[in-house]
C-alpha cells in the first residue's frame, strides 16, 4: 500500500501528529491501529478549526463525533456492499448526513466535481480512499454487533434465497440471547460473528470485503477500543474469546477459494497482533531441512513472504513441500516471483489457474517455465490460462499440460495464444489428452502462424 499516494499521506498525517504532540504513545503496528488514529486526528484537526482552537484530548470523542462518524459509517458500509465508490447527495441525505456537515470533516469525505452532461453539473462525492470508505464501514458494523443491532447484520449476511426466518435463526448464533430480546440482555459471541464475516469476505468474487473484513478483526482488539471510546460500543472481548477468534483463522478451510484471495486471513492474524505464523514461517525459510509439515494458514504465509521477497525464487517445486493439497493450491500465489513453477500433480482446478493468469499478465513477471501436469485442468482450466499466455507482458517459454483432461476445445484456445504476438513459447507439452484429429487440426493451424515460435511439441 506504500505505492498509494494517499494512504503515505494518511501514514505521514498520523507519524507527524504522534511525533510533535504530547499524544505519542506506541506508533501503529497494524492497518487498523492507523487508520483509527487517522480518525481522531481529523475529528480533532476539524475541532480546532471550526471550534475556535478548543483543545480536546484526541483520544476524545464527543458524543456529537461519534454521531456523525457512525452515520459516514452507515454510507460506507451501504454503498461498499452495492461495490460503489461514488455517490449523491441523496445517498448522504438517506443517512442523515448533510453537504455541510460533510465538508466540515473534509479530511474524511471530500466533494469531487464530475460533468455528467452539457446541460447541468451534478455533485459527486467519495472518500479520500476507498480504504477510508472500508474502515468506517468496518466501524459501523462492529458497532451495529456490539450494540445488537440485528438490521445492520441482516443487511450483511442476508442472501439472495434465505428467508427471514431462516436468516433470523443464523444471526441468534451470533448471541446467547435470543435476538428478539428488548432487554438488551446477553453477551455477544465475537469468534462466530468475526468467523462468518470472514467467510463472507471469501465469497466475494472480486475480493471487495477483504480489507473491510481484515478491519473487522483489528477493531476487536482491546488498543483500538481505547482509541476509539464509545464509537464501538461495549463489548467484553476475553482474552479466550481473542484466542478462539485466532484459532479460527488458523484452521478456516478456504475450500473453492482463489489462493490469493486465502492470504487475505493471514492478513487478518497480522491485524490481531499474532505474529505466530509469521515468525514460523520465518524460521521455515532460513532452515536448510524443510522437512516440516506445513498448515495451510503456513502456505498462505509462506507463499505472501515469497511474493513480497526482493529476491526472485529460481524454482518453486511443490511436491518439496510437506503440506496438505489444499496447502499446496494455497501456495500457488508465490509463481509471481518465481523463474521456474514446478505444481505437477497437486490437484489444481481452473479456481487455481487464476492466480497463474495475474502472474502470467504481470508487467514484472519473471516466470518463464510452468509445468501443470496431471492436474484435472480441463478445458475450462486452459482457456483461462490461454488468456494470460496471449499477454504481451507474457514471457513463458515451457508450458507442460502433459495428462490434464484436455479435449479439442483446448486447443483452439492454445492456437490464440501461439498466434499472439509476440509469443514466446518454445516448447509445449501436451501428450496424454483426449484431443483427436479435430484437436490437431486446429493446433496445426497456430502452428503454421508466422507469429508461432514452437520449437519443441509433445
Amino acid at each position: 500500500m506504500c505505492q498509494v499516494p494517499v494512504f503515505c499521506w494518511i501514514s505521514a498525517t498520523v507519524l507527524e501528529h504522534m511525533l510533535t504532540t504530547e499524544q505519542r504513545g506506541e506508533l501503529p503496528k497494524t492497518l487498523t491501529d492507523l487508520y483509527s488514529h487517522f480518525l481522531l486526528v481529523q475529528t480533532k484537526r476539524k475541532k480546532n478549526k471550526y471550534d475556535k482552537g478548543c483543545e480536546t484530548s484526541p483520544q476524545e470523542l464527543t458524543e456529537a463525533d461519534g454521531d456523525f462518524l457512525l452515520k459516514l459509517g452507515r454510507l460506507a458500509f451501504k454503498q461498499l456492499q452495492k461495490g460503489d465508490i461514488m455517490f449523491y447527495q441523496e445517498d448522504l441525505e438517506r443517512c442523515g448526513l448533510s453537504v455541510t456537515e460533510s465538508s466540515v470533516y473534509s479530511g474524511v469525505c471530500t466533494e469531487i466535481f464530475r460533468r455528467e452532461s452539457v446541460i447541468f453539473q451534478k455533485s459527486v462525492y467519495c472518500f479520500v480512499h476507498l480504504s477510508v470508505q472500508e474502515f468506517l464501514a468496518a466501524v459501523y458494523m462492529f458497532h451495529g454487533f456490539t450494540n445488537r443491532k440485528t438490521e445492520v447484520l441482516q443487511d450483511f449476511f442476508r442472501k439472495k434465497d434465505s428467508t427471514k426466518k431462516s436468516l433470523k435463526e443464523f444471526l441468534q448464533g451470533f448471541f446467547r440471547k435470543k435476538v428478539d430480546d428488548d432487554d438488551g440482555g446477553g453477551y455477544s459471541s465475537l469468534d462466530v460473528f468475526l468467523n462468518a464475516a470472514m467467510e463472507k469476505s471469501l465469497q466475494s468474487e472480486n475480493g471487495h470485503l477483504d480489507l473491510f473484513v481484515r478491519f473487522l478483526h483489528g477493531l476487536c482488539l482491546e488498543s483500538n477500543h481505547r482509541l476509539l471510546g464509545g464509537l464501538l460500543g461495549q463489548t467484553q472481548n476475553s482474552p479466550e474469546i481473542i484466542q478462539r477468534v485466532i484459532k479460527n483463522l488458523k484452521e478456516m478451510n478456504a475450500y473453492n477459494i482463489s489462493p490469493d484471495r486465502s492470504i487475505n486471513i493471514f492478513h487478518c492474524l497480522t491485524e490481531m497482533n499474532d505474529q505466530s505464523v509469521h515468525q514460523e514461517i520465518q524460521e521455515f525459510m532460513k532452515s536448510e531441512n524443510r522437512s516440516q509439515e506445513l498448515s495451510e494458514i503456513h502456505c498462505s504465509a509462506l507463499a505472501y513472504m515469497l511474493q513480497m521477497s526482493e529476491e526472485v525464487l529460481d524454482e518453486l517445486d511443490l511436491s518439496k513441500y510437506r503440506t496438505s493439497v489444499q496447502g499446496k493450491q494455497r501456495l500457488i500465489p508465490a509463481v509471481r516471483n518465481c523463474r521456474k513453477a514446478r505444481l505437477r500433480g497437486c490437484s489444481l482446478t481452473d479456481i487455481s489457474c487464476s492466480s497463474l493468469v495475474s502472474a502470467l499478465k504481470s508487467n514484472h513477471s519473471h516466470l518463464r517455465d510452468l509445468d501443470l501436469s496431471h492436474n484435472k485442468l480441463q478445458d475450462s482450466g486452459v482457456k483461462l490460462l490461454c488468456s494470460g499466455l496471449e499477454s504481451p507482458h507474457c514471457r513463458l517459454e515451457t508450458l507442460g499440460l502433459e495428462g490434464c483432461s484436455l479435449t479439442e476445445i483446448s486447443c483452439s484456445c492454445l492456437v490464440s495464444a501461439l498466434k499472439s504476438n509476440p509469443s514466446h513459447l518454445r516448447d509445449l507439452d501436451l501428450s496424454g489428452n483426449q484431443l483427436q484429429d479435430s484437436g490437431v487440426k486446429l493446433l496445426c493451424s497456430g502452428l503454421e502462424s508466422p507469429h508461432c515460435r514452437l520449437e519443441t511439441l509433445g
